[in-house]
């Protein structure tokens, strides 16, 4: 992948290192999907026993980013290609409920911090680091959802957008590629704009047609790369 990836490594200071350094190289694709964790070898690396390393494991598999095999052994998350529509669908939804929700309850304070998180997502855009603009991306959508008041729906939301942004990432490598970048932070500032207006139905369709270009780009990505270095993995395979 183009992008520079810098990520911190903490040795010796317990399972919260691991934890934050291996979800890092996940979710910017350093780790591929389908790649074995070894709790030994893992723990060779992070200078520490194997049980800080299993409690990292734990957790990430709790924020589904590993998974584990019938045999014990532990592998990155693979993307499931086959479930993509499912889980584009839920995205959906989740995203268009939570977004409608927003315009009809949000306080000034919300809009406050719905806008202060665009602005951090125009600045992660310029970085061109994917890891900083996925978790800059996952916030203003965040934002969003806790102004719609709906604990629920915001936290099935943000089970969404965790399992996406290494999806989220392909898909920024392909507006890269294509010079359609700004549509990320045009379409945001319009949805933030919608929000502010109270406007309840352009809000939802903002947050559909902001689902949809995700959905387009990435399987068009996926069309042109399936192929070349990017895995997406394969539990079978790995089994």
């Amino acid at each position: 992948m183009s992008e520079e990836i810098e990520i911190k490594r903490v040795r010796g200071t317990g399972w919260k290192s691991v934890y934050d350094t291996l979800r890092a190289e996940i979710l910017a694709l350093a780790l591929p999907p389908g790649q074995l964790l070894d709790e030994t070898t893992l723990a060779e690396r992070f200078d520490m026993s194997r049980s800080p390393v299993r409690e990292a494991l734990i957790r990430l598999a709790g924020e589904d980013l590993v998974v584990t095999l019938s045999n014990r052994s532990t592998i990155v998350a693979p993307i499931e290609v086959a479930s993509f529509p499912k889980y584009v669908e839920a995205l959906d939804v989740a995203q268009r409920m939570n977004t409608r929700l927003a315009a009809a309850l949000r306080t000034e304070s919300d809009l406050k911090i719905i806008a202060k998180r665009q602005k951090e997502f125009e600045v992660a855009v310029k970085t061109n680091v994917h890891l900083k603009m996925s978790e800059a991306n996952k916030q203003f959508h965040m934002a969003i959802a806790y102004a719609g008041k709906n604990t629920y729906l915001a936290s099935f939301y943000e089970r969404l957008l965790n399992q996406g942004q290494r999806m989220l990432h392909l898909h920024f490598e392909y507006l890269e590629r294509t010079g359609d970048g700004y549509l990320l932070t045009d379409e945001h500032n319009l949805m933030l704009e919608a929000i502010r207006g109270k406007d309840v139905e352009r809000a939802d369709d903002l947050a559909h047609a902001h689902t949809r270009q995700f959905q387009d780009n990435f399987i068009r990505f996926l069309r042109e790369n399936y192929t070349t270095d990017v895995s997406l993995g394969s539990r079978v395979a790995a089994e």
